[in-house]
């Protein structure tokens, strides 16, 4: 691979950004309607049984696991819908047949993604802090686990595109991997509340303790975990690798 082709990348991370706004009725609007009913439902549900998770309400242990799961899960299907509709109608040989290698592409994908997530991610959060009222919130932490949960599923999201061409795959990873390990990572539940022999799933689940310190970044008791940090890091790292190295060697880019 030569020199980096900046103007490349900025302009493909335009065009990704021009489509989620001119889309935004599926990428915008449809998280948002969802998490606004997921929240509507349990802040019911609290209202009548006054439920208490971590000494906090559930609504306020909700939340912030919400707002994760909705972008990672933006993050997953942008990025994959994306690749497998260019591969169908062709316009993805447009990027091969460019002065751009497909490192870059995937470089382009990784930081319009993170772009597309951050926005989505503070309008759901400005939307739902019309529901509950956070004291203190870390930003920078927030961000940071934000963008990692990000570059996870852009990764995976590129991965599942990438490889495949029709939308039985990546509908089969999204219904039996992103959704559950959206679901089973401590989004909607406290560890605690679980018995002893299931909580070795978590213990060894990077995610989990991805979606617990996002959650702990809204709380004014939230403490930085330097070991657990690193573990994330090197999680979400050796999916960005791979993927990357699959882009490299142009593996099934061609059916």
């Amino acid at each position: 691979m030569g020199e980096i082709s900046y103007f490349a990348i900025i302009t493909i991370i335009k065009f990704r950004i021009k489509e989620f706004f001119f889309e935004y009725n599926y990428t915008i609007l449809a998280p948002l309607i969802n998490t606004i009913l997921f929240v509507i439902i349990f802040k019911t549900i609290e209202n009548n049984y006054f439920i208490i998770i971590e000494d906090r309400s559930f609504i306020e242990f909700l939340v912030p696991g919400l707002i994760l799961m909705m972008v990672a899960q933006e993050s997953y299907d942008n990025v994959s819908v994306t690749i497998i509709n260019m591969k169908q109608i062709g316009s993805f040989d447009n990027y091969l047949m460019a002065p751009i290698s497909r490192v870059e592409i995937f470089i382009s994908l990784i930081i319009s993604s993170i772009i597309i997530g951050l926005f989505l991610g503070f309008i759901i959060y400005f939307i739902l802090s019309f529901f509950i009222n956070f004291e203190k919130i870390e930003i920078f932490f927030s961000i940071y686990y934000l963008i990692l949960a990000i570059i996870f599923f852009t990764s995976l999201g590129s991965i599942t595109g990438f490889l495949s061409y029709t939308w039985d795959t990546q509908s089969t990873v999204s219904n039996f991997f992103v959704m559950p390990i959206n679901l089973l990572s401590g989004t909607f539940f406290s560890i605690n509340s679980l018995p002893e022999s299931f909580k070795f799933l978590f213990y060894y689940n990077p995610y989990y303790y991805l979606v617990s310190n996002f959650r702990n970044s809204f709380y004014y008791d939230y403490v930085y975990d330097l070991h657990i940090n690193l573990s994330i890091i090197f999680f979400v790292f050796i999916f960005l690798i791979f993927s990357c190295f699959i882009f490299f060697i142009g593996f099934k880019v061609i059916k």
